[in-house]
């Protein structure tokens, strides 16, 4: 598989209390259909989002991501994405600034 989107997403200064959303785009540049088994998060304020179907061999999927700023100040954020044609976990990160 194969990123889209660059695995680092910066969300610049943001408001305590209103959610910020980003989506990581991946392509299946293997030669087996591949589903998303889990997405794992660090905590409570970081909730992902998923395409559900398998995705062909060259076919596209997408990963949304939302954070809900609790407390003010800079948050670095790691998410753990695991493919079925994978052993290993693929990483992703938001970070940013709460207001």
């Amino acid at each position: 598989m194969e990123w889209l989107s660059p695995t680092t997403h910066d969300f610049g200064d943001i408001r305590q209390g209103k959610p910020v959303s980003v989506e990581f785009k991946f392509k299946n540049t293997g030669e087996a259909p591949m589903t998303i088994d889990n997405v794992r998060t660090t905590c409570g304020c970081t909730s992902p989002d998923w395409d559900q179907e398998v995705i062909p061999p060259g076919g596209d999927g997408l990963i949304k991501i939302e954070f809900s700023a609790k407390k003010p100040g800079y948050f670095y954020k790691k998410i753990t994405v695991f493919f079925s044609t994978q052993r290993k976990g693929e990483k992703l990160y938001i970070e940013g600034y709460v207001e």
